[in-house]
């Protein structure tokens, strides 16, 4: 029997099981069919796909494994060691190529032919349902007699799959299913495509309705003559006369009563767009906005999702809770080793996080993280700018692993508003029904149906650029000003010549003597202008904890932009080269992999009186990353300025780096210091900008709130591209917050109805080869590895967490005194579910002009094989080649933690 790797459903053969998960869109991630087999990683676009993988990669294990107790003899030779059935079949056609005459092998047929084509068509007409057990006697053996007739069973059902190539294709032939119960299967599969038309792809709903209607006919009228066509052959196959009145009424019956014309009729319940709506909120348990007036003479309002009922309907998915519980009881678990070695892995390593009293305790606790920003629908350039700005504030679930969120649909929507009407009326007014939410998570919790028990929770912090934290947590927004620094109690003129560290950090004691002294003064006192919105209803929510640095706005937004003009200038003044030597060599490199998508800009002519480059966090980051790369050849080694963005390069790659520890941290203070040391000297003239003061922040804000990686905005920012697209689509600004939060909503719906638990490893493109045939090299350092294994599941690509890895990258697999040790990827393979790379070790030495690592094959060319989770970082590498020098650079700093962790 054949058990089904999503239910508990058993199948006789493993075509059925096929069937089964087809039929009941057992999917893996973005969509993609699973393979049956349990130790398979493999997903596949198709359904065709997925039969060719089980056809080729699977056959073998199958002879193992599912008629091992039974053999076939043959009638015509003395051949009887043939242990499965589809061995039998394929003898029986050697036979009949040889233009043997073979006599059927069911009993009670006297069949006889010598030709294969006849033998095929008659035992498909004929024994298409016959098992093992219809076979004649003495033709199957079974070693057991006692389970003789199990085995046959369990086996037997399949006999005409391996000859027939359509097996499989039908959709429900062979299910114990009632046909109700696939009536509304097939209704909820249909309607899962015509919400992703509709809401995902964004086709119009007119486009969909045109579509509904043309299949509709297709399904019911217009296939009536095939379909009349096709039940006459059936009935000549099977040597019946049948009158025409009753085969044209049977055809006719046939196409009316069709389920799926059924379902798309006008009378269905996908027939239109109104009554798809009604469907997506019934079936697919939509979580629908909310509209709360502002002003009804105005006609002001803005829209909320419930977050308790939405949440609840996350909790209620099992492998989302799962993995909830999973992760609650792992920080448990590793909570005093990683404390006691002083390990920075997520923001439950933070001070602040450790020391609440309401969050870090032993029993299950829902820890949620807000973000608010401000988004543009409409071109930024055009006559609607700023007339449909929104405000949108979103909110992720913490309890999960960390790179969870990683995925939009894992992003949440909680209020959607015009900016507008934000400013107009406040956060109070706009935050009501959240906070309303929050505090009752807080004192009372939401009840999830599969614990039993109500689960508390609150707000563990705000993510936000420093604008909207400012505002959000009543600090002064206008970072001109004296008070610029929400961390410590910093004057701007006095961040010029003093490092953070001088200063005076913010407590909560110290926080609420400036408060009082703020709201009893009605004026500002050391940057506190009024007291957080969030502190008024949550008593476990504290504002100096609650608002993390954001990495992207404070470098790739701020200082990188900055910086690189200021920089490139003094190059390019220094005649080292010419901008348009810059922007040729920036067009002309060749970037590999990710690099590719976020590809630097070329430099404006403008940048030296701007004295800022443009372009997003991404292409700020990728060419700052690349930059020596670039021009390095042709920048002395003594250069100041390019010492300075070598420097903030380290910088940047300890701040995004996963894991810190009490060293790293130590290192990033001291490079800091020395980049502040340098940018002064280069630059006397120039002012400390805040985010400059801000970034020095940074080793503290680290034993704070964890790696700050895991709370920028990153992400977040993506989120909006989904509203934007929407907006652009749709065309409709009448109401476009309301608009938009529908849509967003019924894709939410959507991911959590039609998709499963995120599968880690995702594998396409795979072929199973013998060890034999690898390179003879591969081929030893496998069998050292792995001796009993024969065959391996080779691929092309494979994504692993969200990491996309393919031939030809570079992953660090060790360390040697404190450095990275490199390895290049010959080859990924699977082996038992889990992902393992063939790799060729590369010896390595570190360049200080490019701040890169040479590489160099090892003389010994030593070739091994090693798990991913071996890997020192699991972040792919590129290498370049820099004139006659083979460099690859790290995009994040490594932390070596030792065997211990």
């Amino acid at each position: 029997m054949w058990q089904c790797k999503r239910c508990s459903i058993r199948e006789s053969s493993r075509y059925k099981l096929l069937k089964h998960c087809r039929l009941h869109h057992h999917y893996g991630p973005s969509q993609r069919y699973l393979c049956i087999y349990v130790n398979c990683p493999c997903t596949f676009k198709t359904w065709c796909g997925l039969k060719t993988h089980v056809y080729k990669c699977h056959s073998s294990h199958f002879k193992q494994t599912a008629v091992s107790s039974v053999t076939f003899r043959c009638e015509l030779c003395d051949c009887s060691d043939l242990t499965t059935e589809r061995d039998y079949f394929g003898h029986i056609g050697s036979h009949l190529r040889n233009s043997e005459t073979v006599t059927c092998v069911f009993s009670g047929c006297s069949f006889k032919t010598n030709i294969f084509g006849t033998f095929y068509s008659h035992k498909k007409r004929k024994h298409h349902s016959d098992s093992l057990k219809d076979f004649k006697v003495g033709l199957v053996v079974c070693f057991d007699s006692a389970q003789h007739s199990d085995d046959l069973e369990g086996v037997g059902a399949s006999c005409s799959d391996f000859l027939d190539p359509e097996v499989g294709t039908e959709l429900v032939s062979g299910s114990n299913h009632s046909t109700e119960n696939l009536t509304d299967l097939v209704e909820q599969k249909i309607a899962g495509i015509l919400l992703k038309l509709e809401h995902i792809f964004q086709i119009p709903a007119t486009a969909v309705d045109g579509l509904v209607e043309e299949l509709s006919f297709l399904l019911s009228s217009a296939c009536t003559s095939i379909t009349k066509r096709t039940v006459e052959e059936v009935f000549k196959s099977h040597n019946l006369h049948i009158g025409q009145a009753v085969v044209e009424e049977l055809a006719n019956t046939v196409c009316i009563f069709n389920p799926v014309s059924k379902i798309l009729a006008k009378c269905g319940p996908l027939g239109t767009s109104f009554k798809r709506k009604q469907y997506y909120k019934h079936n697919f348990r939509v979580v629908e906005p909310v509209e709360y007036i502002l002003s009804v003479d105005q006609r002001k309002s803005f829209q909320y999702i419930t977050l308790l009922k939405l949440l609840q309907e996350l909790l209620s998915h099992n492998h989302i809770l799962d993995r909830v519980i999973e992760q609650h009881i792992g920080q448990e678990k590793s909570e005093n080793l990683a404390n006691g070695l002083s390990v920075y892995r997520s923001f439950r390593d933070g001070k602040h996080f450790r020391t609440n009293s309401f969050l870090a305790v032993d029993v299950l606790r829902i820890s949620i993280t807000l973000y608010i920003d401000d988004f543009e629908v409409c071109n930024p350039l055009g006559t609607s700018r700023k007339k449909h700005k929104l405000c949108g504030i979103y909110w992720v679930l913490d309890n999960l692993p960390p790179g969870s969120h990683s995925a939009l649909s894992s992003i949440y929507l909680a209020v959607l508003c015009k900016s507008d009407d934000l400013k107009t009326f406040g956060f109070e007014k706009v935050l009501e029904p959240l906070l309303k939410d929050l505090m009752i998570l807080e004192q009372h919790g939401v009840f999830i149906a599969q614990l039993n028990e109500f689960v508390k929770g609150t707000v563990n912090c705000v993510i936000a650029d420093n604008l909207a934290a400012h505002g959000l947590a009543g600090f002064v927004e206008n970072f001109s000003g004296e008070h610029i620094c929400r961390f410590c109690v910093a004057k701007k003129n006095e961040i010029q010549f003093l490092t953070a560290d001088v200063f005076e950090c913010r407590t909560r004691e110290l926080h609420l003597a400036h408060l009082k002294s703020a709201l009893e003064t009605s004026s500002l006192c050391c940057g506190v202008k009024r007291d957080c919105v969030l502190t008024k209803s949550l008593s476990h929510f504290d504002v100096i904890a609650g608002f993390p640095p954001d990495i992207v706005h404070d470098f790739f937004e701020g200082i990188i932009p900055v910086e690189l003009a200021e920089c490139l200038a003094v190059l390019i003044s220094k005649k080292y080269f010419t901008l348009e030597k810059l922007n040729s060599s920036i067009q002309n490199f060749d970037y590999k992999w990710g690099d590719k998508t976020n590809r630097p800009h070329v430099i404006p002519h403008t940048y030296s009186k701007k004295k800022h480059i443009g372009g997003n966090a991404h292409e700020n980051w990728a060419l700052l990353r690349l930059l020596p790369f670039i021009i390095g050849p042709l920048v002395p080694e003594d250069e100041q300025a390019w010492h300075v963005l070598l420097d903030l390069k380290d910088i940047v790659e300890l701040v995004v780096a996963p894991i810190h520890c009490d060293e790293s941290i130590s290192y990033l203070e001291f490079k800091i210091r020395e980049y502040r040391q340098r940018y002064k000297e280069l630059f006397p003239n120039s002012r400390i900008l805040p985010k400059h003061h801000f970034v020095e922040h940074y080793p503290v804000m680290i034993r704070l709130f964890g790696p700050l990686v895991h709370k920028w905005t990153m992400r977040f920012e993506a989120k909006h591209s989904f509203f934007k697209q929407v907006a652009r689509h749709t065309n409709c600004f009448k109401n476009i917050p309301l608009t938009l939060a529908r849509k967003h909503q019924l894709v939410i719906a959507h991911h959590l109805h039609m998709s499963d638990e995120k599968k880690q490893l995702v594998v396409t493109n795979v072929s199973s080869v013998p060890i034999d045939v690898l390179q003879s090299d591969i081929a030893a350092a496998f069998n050292q590895r792995l001796p009993d294994e024969t065959d391996v599941h080779i691929a092309k690509n494979v994504s692993y967490n969200g990491m996309n890895y393919s031939k030809g990258m570079i992953v660090i697999h060790g360390e040697s005194f404190g450095l990275p040790e490199f390895a290049e990827i010959l080859q990924l393979c699977v082996l038992e579910g889990k992902l393992h790379f063939f790799v060729r070790k590369i010896s390595a030495w570190y360049r200080e002009h490019f701040r890169a690592f040479e590489l160099s094959t090892s003389h010994v060319r030593e070739v091994a094989v090693i798990a991913h989770e071996e890997l020192v970082d699991e972040y792919p590498l590129a290498a370049y080649s820099v004139g006659r020098l083979r460099l690859v650079t790290l995009k994040r700093s490594v932390t070596f933690l030792g065997k211990q962790n």
